[in-house]
């Protein structure tokens, strides 16, 4: 009888150990920014590789860059019929350059920053997890005006090859020639009234920028930074405006946790399709996910979605930082890597 009570009360706590476990993992969600280069289409299987690592990852939100609605196509409506053939059920609604799934119903959304002769997109959605108003933002910033090449001797607009400024002052120029640093304030702007509201923000994007977190004294004779401190300024803007990058403010070593996302190695492809700078080593953090500082919100992780591979001076290789992968299946449908960063709310 004594031992029946002992087994009894095991199991009883066994139970009540695997509810709290669950009870505590059904308060995350996860973000995923990936820019999918062309909806997949440059490279073989892409597409269906998309759809497999979402349906592998489950990530509850997606921010997209690069959906292009080829043919005229819906890109967002193929996108959610093929998840759901897999027994996937994804939100979307219809956007051009960037885009978003949810796994919750989409209450709004919004047109932040409309795409204007590929200078780049911001779109809004908002939804509701675990009790929660989450407002999920994605950007694709302008790729002109690329100063982060300049750098390394290579124009950012047109790549072909020039001298090296020898100013952070060139370079800023360069740079704020650009359109990113106007969609991220149109960003702010609309950010500001879901935080005045109590709504959780996060945005995720490709910016075809640095960060000013990363271009530090640690870094300038590193990565072909060639001597530069460059308070870059689209990472700075939301920095000085409260949010935080998640992937530096969990790894703020710069140096053993570099977290580049671009050029990533593509092993279906020639190296030729994945670099831009041949002779350089053009490896940047240009993928991110930032949130604003909320009481319910907690950041718990991030990981590099993607190859450990990248392309340095137009030669493969396999990167040797503190960094973690989260390796693909299968086909890399892109030459980006991805983000997956994951909150808790309580």
């Amino acid at each position: 009888m004594q031992n029946n009570m002992k087994r009894l009360f095991l199991i009883g706590w066994i139970l009540c150990c695997a509810w709290f476990v669950k009870a505590q993992q059904s308060n995350e969600f996860t973000v995923l920014q990936w820019n999918i280069w062309q909806e997949g289409t440059q490279v073989e299987g892409g597409y269906d590789a998309i759809v497999n690592e979402i349906v592998r990852l489950k990530p509850d939100f997606v921010t997209f860059s690069e959906v292009r609605n080829y043919r005229n196509t819906r890109f967002c409506d193929r996108i959610v019929q093929s998840l759901g053939q897999r027994g996937e059920t994804y939100y979307s609604f219809f956007s051009d350059d960037s885009g978003l799934l949810s796994r919750h119903p989409i209450t709004d959304s919004l047109t932040v920053f409309p795409l204007n002769d590929d200078h780049g997109s911001i779109y809004k959605m908002v939804s509701t997890v675990h009790g929660h108003r989450v407002a999920v933002y994605t950007a694709h910033l302008d790729y002109l005006n690329d100063a982060y090449y300049n750098v390394r001797g290579y124009d950012g607009s047109t790549w072909k090859e020039i001298p090296i400024p020898q100013t952070v002052l060139e370079v800023l120029q360069v740079n704020d020639a650009s359109l990113r640093d106007d969609a991220i304030r149109c960003f702010l702007a609309e950010a500001k009234k879901d935080i005045a509201e109590g709504t959780i923000v996060i945005l995720g994007g490709d910016f075809n920028e640095p960060s000013h977190l990363d271009w530090t004294r640690g870094t300038k004779d590193l990565f072909d930074h060639n001597g530069l401190i460059v308070p870059w300024t689209v990472p700075l803007l939301l920095d000085n405006n409260g949010f935080v990058d998640t992937y530096r403010e969990l790894y703020p070593d710069v140096v053993d946790y570099p977290g580049f996302t671009f050029p990533a190695d593509n092993p279906l492809l020639p190296v030729s399709r994945l670099t831009w700078a041949p002779k350089a080593d053009e490896r940047e953090r240009i993928d991110y996910v930032f949130y604003h500082p909320h009481p319910s919100l907690r950041l718990k992780d991030a990981v590099i979605f993607g190859p450990r591979g990248s392309i340095v001076r137009s030669k493969r290789v396999p990167e040797q930082s503190k960094d973690r992968f989260l390796l693909p299946l299968g086909v890399w449908p892109t030459d980006h890597k991805g983000l997956l960063v994951t909150f808790e709310v309580r």
